[in-house]
Formats: C-alpha cells, structure tokens, sequence
C-alpha cells in the first residue's frame, strides 16, 4: 500500500499549522498596533478576505500570482529556484491563506480583550515592546489565541 498520500497530508498540515499560528499572532499584534481606523478597517478586511472567497477562487488567485510566466513566480524560479505553482509548497501556501483569517480574527479578538492597563504598567516599569507581547499580552490573551491555533 502507497502511504505517500498520507504523508505528503500530514506534512502539508503540520507546517500550515505552525506557519499560520505564529503569522497570525503576527498579524494580530501589528494591526492591534496601528493608530488609524481607517487603515486598521482596511488592513483587517484584506485579511479576512479568504474567508469570504471560494477555496478555488483563492486558489486561482495563488495560481494566478505564482505561475512561472508571472513576475513573483518567475522571480522565485530564477533567484531561488523553486517552482511554486503545482508543487508541495503551493499546497501549504494554499492551506496557509485559506486558514490564516480564522487565526487572524481569533488573535486578534484576544489581544483587544487583554486589559490595557497592564500594557500601560509594563512600559512604565521599562519593559520593551516584544518583553511586553511575550510576558503580558500572550499569557493574558492565550485562552482566546488557543483555539485560532
């Protein structure tokens, strides 16, 4: 029996996971971050996008984008030599974008629930920004970051 299938699955889904977890706290953290509404509506709704989109529109735009006659597909053909369209990497980059927004949304509902006070108290007792995600707003906003994870 061929298990190729299997494997090839589990791996596309163990590096989706872990991509899409640690950039979605990413993004979260960044939007939570900016000043104006404006830009904070626009940068939110540009990644929630896929969830409103078909997996096969999403698709056809990664196929569209990274084809090998495209500029950023050609571009990582020629410098790093890597084909992304039909490989297993598109795979990922498509399980990637199709997943993101939930973490997304998910992050980010949690770090606007972490009371600011607390941020406010770290800084004035010294603490730098990544000091302040990793020891005040990630353990306070875990129980809403966990099931984006």
């Amino acid at each position: 029996m061929d298990f190729s299938p299997v494997l090839i699955s589990l791996k596309t889904a163990a590096l989706s996971i872990a991509l899409t977890f640690f950039l979605g706290l990413l993004l979260a953290r960044g939007v939570t971050a900016v000043k104006g509404n404006g830009l904070r509506a626009a940068l939110d709704g540009l990644l929630t996008l896929p969830l409103v989109l078909p997996p096969t529109v999403a698709g056809f735009v990664l196929l569209w984008v990274f084809g090998v006659k495209r500029p950023l597909g050609r571009l990582f053909l020629e410098i790093f030599g890597v084909k992304i369209a039909f490989s297993w990497a598109a795979t990922v980059l498509e399980a990637v974008t199709i997943s993101l927004p939930l973490m997304y949304r998910s992050a980010r509902g949690a770090f606007e629930q972490v009371d600011r006070d607390l941020l406010d108290a770290a800084r004035t007792l010294g603490m730098t920004e990544g000091e302040i995600f990793r020891r005040v707003l990630l353990p306070n906003a875990l129980p809403g970051v966990l099931p984006g994870g």
